[in-house]
């Protein structure tokens, strides 16, 4: 085969050009540290790194920004359960010291101080938020637990569900003692049937007072056999069907030394008590009868629970019924993705925590001390009285005698009263702050879920890092050792090309 000069100067430059073009990789490759700085110079490695750095920034999203948030809403929920369990156990102490019947004075006045301090905190911690958003209220988290301001035209239909479980007894008094003081009322004394008396009746307790007048119709149990909601009227009770009466006030009831029919239920707006006569209350309890009343509310005071938390209910504040606004009460979990394919609850809700009864609870163990406090304020007023000129002669002195016999029997009533309602409380609050401690208990679970995740992310960010780096990154001493190999290469070509081409058919002739 004749080889012609042209052909060696064209082999020459092709294959100085392949060597310039190496160099220029490898100097590419010194620059940037990388394998290739274009997908057609190996697809293979263009291919997995879009896949690594993928995977790296799904990784980046779950341990950089979603664990830390979760982290921090799961911090600020255990930090206002915390408080919530120290509330509940100082009221539960109150309770202890409530109970016993051989309270002082100043034990009545500390106890109630400390129970006014506690019912505005109880609720306060459940609106606790995260970076503004409100931890304890499932996907409103825009909306406070409680109302931050008193609503005076704020209405609500509320759906509330009730159950035997409920009935619960509450004693009731009569006649009394308002304290003398003119002569005359003093000489008057008591008579025998005007001295305080004691009542007791079952009743079931809605979770707020101060209510509109319920419709019979909207009181209803749950027939087991039916299989659906009838109005309690309906009840079958082995007698006369129940008798449900709604519009008797509870002035007029008082007056009628608070009596009810065995087949009776009165609903009472202004205290939001629904109470049972004998037969009912056993039926139900026998039965273990289940409850249903929708009842009306206008107005709500600041630190009240807001309805939509807790109940099937529907915002009626607007005249207008197609700017009503309606909540179905369900269980409203937030997630959030924390990992590969897994997500975690972060929230907690309030109504798994704080039982919408806890702040009533609080009133009537308030109420109770209170009305301890008034009774024993009334004696000592008596005593005073006693000892006074102007009431010194014997007519006087035997009417404030009767006085103070009825104020020590309003007392003795409102002392054991109080007793029993704080005993009761014990167990009560020890309910409330074992539901509050499970509760603590189930989010620390989650916590030390997250703690794992968060370990097992930061594992596999540092793989992916490292897996990343070995597709697509070079050791710059290897990139150097080439790069002079082939420069050299590319130096000997050039002087192998000039020697070449140097010499033509002339030099042999």
């Amino acid at each position: 085969m004749r080889v012609t000069n042209s052909m060696i100067s064209r082999n020459s430059m092709s294959n100085m050009n392949g060597n310039k073009v190496n160099v220029d990789k490898l100097n590419n490759q010194m620059t940037t540290q990388k394998k290739i700085s274009r997908p057609s110079e190996d697809p293979v490695i263009a291919i997995r790194a879009l896949r690594l750095r993928s995977n790296l920034n799904e990784l980046n999203q779950y341990y950089e920004r979603n664990i830390p948030d979760a982290k921090s809403w799961i911090e600020v929920t255990e930090g206002a359960l915390t408080n919530m369990q120290t509330i509940l156990g100082d009221v539960y102490k109150q309770c202890v010291n409530g109970s016993n019947d051989t309270l002082k004075e100043e034990d009545r006045a500390a106890i109630l101080k400390n129970l006014q301090s506690l019912r505005e905190q109880v609720y306060h911690e459940g609106n606790a938020d995260c970076a503004g958003r409100y931890v304890f209220t499932g996907f409103k988290t825009n909306k406070q637990l409680t109302f931050a301001e008193s609503e005076k035209d704020t209405k609500y239909e509320i759906t509330e569900k009730l159950s035997y479980e409920d009935i619960e007894e509450k004693r009731y008094f009569s006649d009394e003692v308002i304290v003398p003081d003119t002569l005359a009322e003093v000489q008057g004394g008591v008579d025998l049937e005007d001295m305080p008396k004691e009542f007791s009746n079952k009743r079931i307790r809605l979770s707020y007072e101060a209510t509109e007048t319920l419709d019979a119709e909207n009181l209803k149990y749950y027939d087991k056999d039916a299989g659906e909601w009838l109005p309690l009227g309906d009840m079958e009770i082995g007698g006369p069907y129940p008798a449900v009466t709604t519009d008797l006030s509870y002035d007029d009831w008082a007056a009628m030394d608070y009596a009810v029919r065995d087949n009776q239920v009165i609903y009472f707006k202004e205290t939001g008590e629904l109470v049972l006569g004998d037969k009912v209350a056993n039926y139900m309890a026998s039965e273990k009868i289940e409850l249903s009343m929708t009842y009306t509310k206008k107005g709500f005071n600041e630190g009240e629970l807001r309805p939509e938390h807790y109940f099937d209910c529907k915002d009626i504040t607007d005249d207008n019924p197609a700017n009503h606004i309606e909540y179905t009460k369900e269980n409203q979990e937030i997630k959030f993705t924390v990992a590969f394919n897994q997500s975690l609850t972060v929230n907690t809700q309030a109504s798994d925590v704080l039982d919408s009864s806890i702040g009533r609870d609080i009133d009537e163990l308030t109420n109770a001390v209170q009305a301890a406090i008034a009774a024993h304020d009334k004696i000592k007023k008596i005593d005073e009285m006693l000892k006074e000129e102007q009431y010194s002669d014997p007519l006087a002195q035997q009417g404030l005698q009767q006085w103070k016999e009825a104020a020590e029997k309003e007392a003795a009533y409102a002392d054991d009263y109080m007793q029993k309602l704080y005993s009761r409380g014990v167990g009560k609050f020890q309910k409330y702050k074992d539901t509050v401690t499970l509760a603590r208990t189930d989010l620390g679970s989650r916590e030390d879920r997250l703690d794992l995740t968060e370990n097992r992310m930061s594992d596999q960010q540092t793989t992916f890092e490292q897996l990343k780096s070995r597709n697509e990154d070079m050791e710059l001493s290897d990139i150097i050792i080439e790069y002079t190999a082939a420069y050299n290469a590319y130096q000997a070509s050039l002087q192998a090309s000039a020697k070449a081409n140097g010499q033509t058919l002339l030099n042999y002739l």
